[in-house]
């Protein structure tokens, strides 16, 4: 069910890195039945082929070009063909993103520079691209980028995207000091477990890893697609206008069960607690 109004995003343009496939493909279907007009990039052309005949299959507007965001001059090119296209450009999502797990010591410098360039790198270009544009022409407009549960914190065996997920947080928060007087509004999410197939293939590729994540998380569950669509949306429209420079986290508490010292007492049985309980009795 969906709880917005249909025409909550009417005719704004919004650009979707990654947004041929997995949460970047659910957030552009939300944006469009909100009434935004698409325009989606990603790397590999068949997929935003196969992405834009579900689009036009519905009546809805999109535009699909390839481009990878670690290029500058692909960027680029892309946001001058959007414009083109359209006219203008409202709202960026940068969803585009990079990761696998491994030790840190066993990662080459390509695997290092392959993660920066798609996140920290790809989200810097775009957004100085669209932001350079909205400055010139005196046109507001929203940016949501897509950030982590550990862009605060760190995370062993993801470190090269810990850091660039960091970098982009930054920019997040340095931005909206900056550019708010040009009327353009920093926001970004960080999602905890959100299955997605291209996701779990490489961050959780096996049943007990990914029984793993689910019993970190304290309300045992994954997230669902439309909760994170929903928030997005919320976050890209007018209603969300007085929000800027902030990170919302999804993840159903799963960085707040780490945070905590004791959090780990979960696993103490009743008959433990019982037990410890008369111990604490006989020690006074």
């Amino acid at each position: 069910m969906n709880p917005f109004s249909p025409d909550m995003l009417r005719d704004k343009v919004i650009i979707v890195t990654g947004g041929a496939t997995g949460l970047g493909q659910a957030m552009s279907e939300q944006f469009a039945e909100l009434g935004a007009k698409l325009a989606i990039c990603g790397r590999r052309q068949a997929a935003l082929d196969q992405a834009a005949e579900v689009f036009h299959s519905k009546g809805q507007d999109i535009y699909v070009q390839s481009c990878d965001v670690r290029d500058p001059v692909q960027v680029s090119e892309f946001v001058k063909a959007v414009y083109s296209h359209y006219g203008k450009v409202d709202i960026l999502v940068n969803n585009a993103a990079g990761n696998f797990i491994s030790p840190t010591e066993r990662l080459s410098h390509r695997a290092v520079d392959s993660v920066l360039g798609i996140v920290l790198h790809g989200t810097f270009y775009m957004t100085l691209e669209v932001g350079k544009k909205w400055i010139e022409l005196g046109h507001p407009g929203t940016m949501l980028n897509i950030v982590t549960t550990y862009a605060s914190t760190g995370s062993g065996y993801v470190t090269p995207s810990a850091a660039a997920k960091a970098g982009v947080l930054a920019l997040t928060r340095s931005l909206a000091v900056e550019w708010a007087p040009y009327g353009i509004r920093q926001v970004a999410i960080a999602p905890g477990a959100f299955p997605t197939d291209g996701a779990d293939s490489r961050l959780s590729p096996t049943p007990e890893l990914q029984q793993q994540l689910i019993d970190r998380i304290p309300i045992k569950r994954a997230g669902s697609k439309e909760e994170l669509t929903h928030l997005a949306a919320f976050l890209v429209s007018d209603y969300a206008g007085f929000i800027n420079g902030e990170v919302i986290t999804i993840d159903g508490g799963e960085w707040l069960q780490g945070a905590g010292q004791f959090n780990g007492l979960t696993e103490v049985s009743h008959e433990q607690w019982d037990e410890l309980a008369r111990m604490t009795r006989k020690g006074k």
